[in-house]
């Protein structure tokens, strides 16, 4: 599947449309619509941050800094799709920014491709948040290398830029469950998970739904379905417009087929 299952507030077009001929006015406009789109997404007012962000992208689509903040939003609120599309085209003129880089392998990792997401880590190979999230593509994502996923697991632990946030510390002990699940160690997955749990009060409504998708993984792969599908549907309510509960819906969908 090439889609996260989520209907989003709706379409996104992604193409590139004429370049607009820009006012004096426009020139702090722009920057100011900017700032205020990624301040109602730091705050998890994910359809404000859309709401803020199209109209910009519908005048400004070649900007290269309207595509970043779109992507960023687009990846955030449940489009993956649209925001790998964005992504592609920042990249081709930042090659060097390492939230471009985290976003493409991210994004194609929610849309279950594997191998693109690995192309896309080719781009800041060593960056922490790139290899987080390529080990969830390896581990998670259709055509990925369990076994490659789980070295890249073992790798990470031993980085000290793992410790400077919260969220890195989260999600890598979620992925440590995966494997854990993926090894038949269930003790060892339920201890990983419980320590994942530990701080998540703390993580922002979004970042607790993604962990919520994780642990579902990880207990789907651990061959609790009932467990995994009640997972699911706690990330879904933990934040329901953001890319986690988007994945958690999906899974849990696909559950019941």
């Amino acid at each position: 599947m090439n889609t996260v299952d989520k209907q989003p507030p709706g379409p996104v077009s992604v193409d590139k449309p004429p370049v607009p001929r820009a006012s004096i006015a426009d020139i702090w406009r722009v920057p100011l619509a900017i700032w205020r789109a990624r301040k109602a997404l730091d705050a998890g007012e994910l359809e404000a941050a859309r709401a803020l962000v199209a109209p910009l992208l519908e005048r400004f689509g070649t900007v290269t800094l309207v595509r970043k903040a779109a992507a960023e939003i687009l990846y955030a609120s449940g489009d993956p799709l649209s925001a790998a599309s964005l992504f592609e085209q920042v990249a081709k003129k930042l090659t060097g920014d390492r939230a471009v880089a985290v976003g493409l392998v991210a994004s194609y990792a929610a849309l279950n491709r594997a191998g693109d997401a690995r192309r896309s880590a080719a781009l800041q190979p060593e960056n922490v948040d790139v290899r987080l999230a390529l080990a969830w593509a390896e581990l998670a994502a259709l055509g990925g290398d369990p076994r490659r996923g789980s070295i890249l697991v073992t790798e990470i632990a031993n980085d000290p830029e793992l410790a400077r946030s919260a969220e890195r510390i989260a999600m890598h002990r979620a992925l440590e469950a995966i494997v854990g699940a993926r090894a038949g160690d269930r003790d060892l997955m339920r201890a990983k998970l419980r320590t994942a749990e530990k701080d998540a009060p703390k993580l922002r409504a979004g970042d607790r739904a993604f962990l919520g998708y994780l642990g579902g993984i990880a207990l789907r792969e651990a061959g609790l379905i009932d467990d995994a599908r009640a997972t699911f549907a706690l990330a879904m309510d933990a934040s329901p417009e953001s890319i986690g509960a988007a994945l958690a819906r999906r899974e849990r969908a696909n559950l019941s087929r």
